[in-house]
Parts: structure tokens; sequence; C-alpha cells
């Protein structure tokens, strides 16, 4: 795959929150050849040092300011350690969401730190152009799901004289995490396709007349070499994958993290819950069990906090805080922070669609690679 210059493997580990995909297995990932990506979101929690600055604190202003300035501490140092497992050539990239509030900061940091890419989902990022304009080598890198999104996305920043540098294509019925779909029942919506949003997407590319060709990477639901070829045949340059991933030795999260996705089964995968307003699937735990039971009466009576639990907006918009009562009514980062530190009796565990590659063994990020690329689920020499 060919991206800013740079030849790689065609294969992209993709950014997941809160925590899993830290700079160990970012830095990894992109030393074997591939795209490694870190996750903004919360970053600080792989640090006790920041953790024990920021806890504790009574809700307010300053509190939310001193969380916001370890986070940004927390990405400097991500990306400054996984640097140094990638090396001179790997390709490192940040995945921000753009649904927070404090996206804007975390761009211009990760800018600030030398990131190699900026990838940006949930949400249109119509400024990312704008706040990157004094970078003109980093690559820019939006996620949607379907061809009038890309569009969208092309045409206004033509107009900011930038093309994406890439796009990740999410099909909304197959990743895990938060998706791209504004209800559960445009899921089976067949624009989501790949068989349909790559070809229309390409030949978007070639009646608009772009300057120069943008790589599109399929993401969702990939687990085989033949996952990959398909997706090739229909035009796309590479894959994103997340929860095969999540599960190597690499991975940032808890082993018992780990283990809960390895084991999990498609018949495991629960409802969809609401977070920031858009379908998320999740592994059916027992935090998740008990949630959904009561959900509905949550929802009844869901109202307007006066303050945040966490004492700072990791979310634009919250259902929990801002009394949304048809949206999760939950603290998103609690649950994530609890799935990340494998608790499996709290956390809320994210799971694409699609059984693994190794079934439920824990393997390293070389084996997926090697068995992605060459169909050989056994170590080999290379």
């Amino acid at each position: 795959m060919q991206l800013g210059g740079r030849t790689l493997l065609p294969i992209v580990q993709g950014g997941m929150g809160v925590g899993v995909s830290g700079s160990r297995l970012a830095g990894t990932v992109a030393s074997l050849g591939g795209m490694g990506t870190l996750s903004s979101v919360d970053a600080r929690r792989h640090y006790p040092d920041l953790m024990a600055q920021t806890t504790g604190l009574p809700p307010g202003d300053a509190t939310k300011a001193r969380i916001d300035a370890a986070n940004l501490e927390a990405i400097d140092r991500q990306i400054q350690t996984a640097r140094t497992l990638a090396g001179p050539t790997g390709l490192l990239a940040l995945n921000i969401m753009r649904a927070v509030t404090e996206y804007a900061s975390s761009v211009k940091q990760a800018l600030a730190s030398g990131i190699d890419a900026i990838v940006v989902g949930a949400g249109l990022p119509l400024d990312l152009p704008d706040l990157a304009k004094d970078h003109p080598k980093t690559l820019l890198i939006p996620i949607l799901s379907d061809a009038r999104g890309i569009q969208l996305i092309v045409k206004k920043w033509e107009r900011k004289k930038r093309l994406p540098d890439a796009i990740v294509i999410e099909h909304p019925r197959l990743a895990g995490g938060h998706l791209g779909a504004a209800q559960v029942a445009d899921l089976n919506d067949p624009r989501f396709d790949f068989e349909r949003v790559i070809p229309d997407t390409l030949a978007f590319f070639r009646s608009a007349g772009l300057e120069r060709e943008i790589p599109l990477i399929a993401a969702g639901g990939i687990r085989s070499q033949a996952d990959i070829v398909r997706v090739q045949n229909l035009g796309a340059a590479g894959v994103q994958l997340g929860t095969p991933f999540a599960v190597t030795t690499e991975g940032d999260a808890h082993q018992a993290f780990k283990q809960v996705l390895a084991e999990a089964r498609d018949e495991d995968l629960a409802e969809f819950v609401s977070v920031a307003g858009l379908p998320a699937r999740a592994v059916r735990t027992p935090w998740l069990q008990s949630y959904l039971k009561v959900e509905g009466k949550l929802q009844s009576v869901a109202h307007v906090k006066d303050r945040c639990t966490k004492a700072f907006d990791c979310l634009a918009q919250c259902g929990l805080r801002d009394g949304l009562n048809t949206w999760g009514q939950f603290c998103i980062d609690n649950q994530l922070a609890a799935a990340l530190r494998g608790d499996v009796k709290k956390g809320l565990f994210f799971r694409g669609v699609g059984a693994l590659p190794f079934g439920s063994q824990i393997r390293s990020a070389r084996d997926l690679m090697v068995c992605l690329l060459t169909g050989q689920s056994q170590p080999v020499s290379v």
C-alpha cells in the first residue's frame, strides 16, 4: 500500500480507546511495516503519575483543565514511546474522535509531537485541514462509512486546497466501537457494503478529476487473507483491523480484556448500546446485561446533570450528563476504563463481528500479520 510516499504492508491497526491501542501495540505494528495507530481518548490512564495528579479532584473548571493537560501530556509520551519502538521508517498514527470536546487540542498536540498521521472518526472532520495547515507532510485520514460522506469530505477539503491522504471506509454492521450509522435499523443498508461503497467512491474520484489517487482502507470484519484479497479486488488499497490486534500479546489492555474478546462468539455480542447517539456493538458481560435490563427505566428519568461525574467533558454530547433520553445512560469513560483494567464485571468491551484468526489464542502482532498476509496460522520464518 502506498501512503504518503511510503510503501507499507496493506494492514492498518485500528485505534482503540480507552487505551487499548497504546504505544506498545502501535509501535510494534509500525515496526513490522504496517500502520500502527494510537488512541487519544483519556490516554493518561497509561500513566500512574498522571492518574495520581488527576484523581479525586472536585468537579469544576480547574479540574477539567488539569485532566485535559494530563491527557495532552500522555499523548506526547505515547507518541515518543511508540516512535522508539517503530524505528525511523515506521508509520505512526493517532486516532482522535471528532465527538470529543478536546478534539482540536488533541490534533494540535499530536502535530507538535511529530505524529505521522492523524485519523479522525466519530463525526465529520471538516476542519481538520485548517487545524493541520502548518503541517503539510502529516497524513490526514478521515473515517467514513458511505460514498456520500466521502464525497462531502473530499469536496469540502478540496476547497481548502488539501485532499485526504487516505480514507478509512468502516462498515458499521461489521466493525466494533462507535459505528457510522444513525440507528441500528440502518446497519443493513446496502450503501455501507464494501461491494458498493468502494466502487462508487472510485467512480467519484474519476469523475472529480482529482489531482492524485486517494487510497481506500476497508475496515470491519476483516479476519483473513481472503478478506484482504476480496476488498483489494474491489479497489481498496488496504485494510484496517481492530479486534484481532487488541488480543495480541502487544495489545495494551489487561490480559483479562484480551480473553473476553478472544473467547466471545458472535452470539455473545449484545444488543447495540447507544454511545454519543450512535450504535456500538459490545460483548454481553455482567455489567452490560444488568444495564440493558434497566436501560428503559433510566432513559425515562433522564435529566441534565449539573456537573459531569468525571469532572471533565469527554464527549461533546453525553446521554447521561445531558439528559438525552434515547442515548446510553452510563459514563462511557468509566466503563471503558474498567475494561482496559480487565474488570469483566464492570467493563464495556467492544468487538467487531467474525471469528478471530487464532480463535481464543493470544498470539503476537507479528504472527497475526504473517497470518493475514500468507494465510498460514502457524508461525513461519520470514
